[in-house]
């Protein structure tokens, strides 16, 4: 099953205000694993990024001059996206501007039906808690070192780790390490099981044994399955 977990950085907080998205950052899953493969775009916004969008993400006016535009990319995002189901904290937020971007291209709406919500996932699973991505991963115990400020594809690859949890923790220990890019992972076999010291003492009898014994003897005889070969 592919999935890719998707998250942008905008430069204000509502597309009809005339806000737009600046980054767009993907990793891909399969069957809940990543992949490593992962799609990210700066792009030029057409308007100046407010000084409080820019003290959360760090991204500057200077810096996206030269980046495309939404049109010059939406067609590698899409291909990218596929017909997989979207993972994204906060699904509402980033869908309601990427479907900005696309209606003003003319282009299809992704629809909210194909998104999968992990602050609603967390609801549901941890009720009363904090619900914010940096909440959630010091929950989960995910490494937030590297993340001095918020960027679309870093938070996509934390996004990952926190719904793998959430989907019942992962089966192999994983380490998403991010990169200029990607996401180089990282996976381990699981761990033999610890062995108690002493073993528990048997819940059968030593007179319940024999009389298994004795039964199987005189009543089954050759007949039991077990004897065969």
């Amino acid at each position: 099953m592919r999935e890719v977990v998707l998250d942008t950085e905008t430069t204000g907080l509502d597309p009809a205000d005339g806000h737009r998205v600046i980054e767009i950052g993907c990793v891909e899953l399969n069957d809940h694993f990543p992949t490593g493969k992962s799609f990210q775009a700066y792009l030029n916004p057409e308007r100046e990024v407010p000084a409080e969008a820019q003290r959360v993400h760090g991204i500057t006016d200077a810096f996206l001059a030269d980046k495309p535009l939404f049109s010059d990319v939406a067609d590698a995002f899409l291909e990218f996206l596929g017909d997989a189901p979207l993972v994204i904290h906060n699904a509402g937020f980033d869908l309601k501007f990427l479907n900005a971007e696309l209606a003003r291209i003319k282009r299809e709406a992704l629809p909210a039906g194909r998104a999968i919500d992990t602050i609603e996932m967390a609801k549901i699973k941890l009720p009363g808690a904090r619900y914010s991505l940096d909440e959630l991963c010091k929950r989960f115990g995910i490494d937030l070192t590297v993340r001095e400020k918020h960027g679309a594809l870093l938070d996509a690859e934390l996004t990952a780790q926190v719904y793998l949890e959430l989907v019942g923790g992962r089966q192999k220990h994983l380490l998403l390490t991010p990169t200029n890019n990607t996401a180089a992972v990282v996976a381990e076999e699981n761990r033999a099981a610890r062995q108690r010291p002493e073993p528990l003492p048997p819940l059968v009898t030593e007179t319940e044994h024999q009389a298994h014994a004795d039964f199987v003897a005189h009543e089954l005889g050759d007949a039991a399955i077990w004897n065969w070969g």
